[in-house]
């Protein structure tokens, strides 16, 4: 990595994840916001052969079926959406804007179609793998925002549907050196249900989509080797 991985300022203090403490379906039947907010601190980790793409989420977004206009499911069940009718505990990949694509952890009993999007992850393990797919080494923008991160975790549509208690992408406990400090806000890139404070972040975390890594490194008084 160059220098700017040297500015890695984590709130966890390289956390220790738990790969066989993945979170049981039971918490995923619970209520969407919620969720939302208990995913944050959680390890996202994603295996394919002999890689491992591992870290920590920071931000997600809640989406609420049918009383919530910029929902995918708002409108009723589609081939494209049908993964957000299912029991909770499982993954809703999808393509948009023609060049990404997101993914979202399904919550709730079946039918109900409620989902959390990740919006961005603190990378933590398979980081030379993250680089080469993402083709950056600025560590603080590998996996923050929801293309990046699938980008950098080599998640696409092959992973629709998939149980997130599956030993190819699952969410997991991790032991966390520091309380969260959780903030919440309007969701972000959408035109409909916008008054909704349905964004819940990881407060001054430099990981977290369309955070200034110059202000974070200001407020902390860390400056950039560059000077930049």
């Amino acid at each position: 990595m160059n220098s700017k991985a040297d500015l890695h300022i984590s709130q966890f203090e390289a956390p220790e994840i738990l790969f066989d403490r993945k979170l049981p379906q039971e918490f995923y039947l619970r209520e969407c916001l919620t969720i939302a907010r208990d995913l944050l601190g959680k390890a996202l980790v994603r295996t394919d052969g002999k890689k491992v793409y591992a870290g920590i989420i920071v931000e997600t977004e809640a989406y609420k079926g049918f009383m919530d206009a910029a929902a995918h499911s708002y409108g009723g069940k589609t081939r494209r959406n049908e993964a957000m009718f299912e029991k909770g505990g499982i993954s809703y990949v999808y393509f948009t804007y023609g060049n990404h694509y997101c993914f979202n952890v399904v919550v709730g009993p079946k039918d109900v179609a409620h989902a959390v999007l990740i919006r961005a992850i603190e990378p933590l393990l398979g980081i030379d793998n993250m680089v080469w797919n993402r083709g950056t080494d600025d560590i603080f923008n590998l996996a923050s925002g929801p293309g990046k991160l699938t980008a950098a975790f080599d998640i696409d549509k092959r992973l629709n549907g998939f149980d997130l208690r599956s030993d190819v992408i699952s969410i997991n406990e991790a032991i966390l050196h520091r309380k969260l400090r959780v903030m919440k806000s309007k969701r972000i890139g959408i035109s409909k249900n916008t008054e909704k404070l349905w964004r819940f972040y990881v407060k001054d975390n430099p990981f977290v989509s369309g955070i200034s890594l110059r202000s974070i490194l200001k407020k902390k008084n860390v400056h950039s080797v560059t000077g930049k």
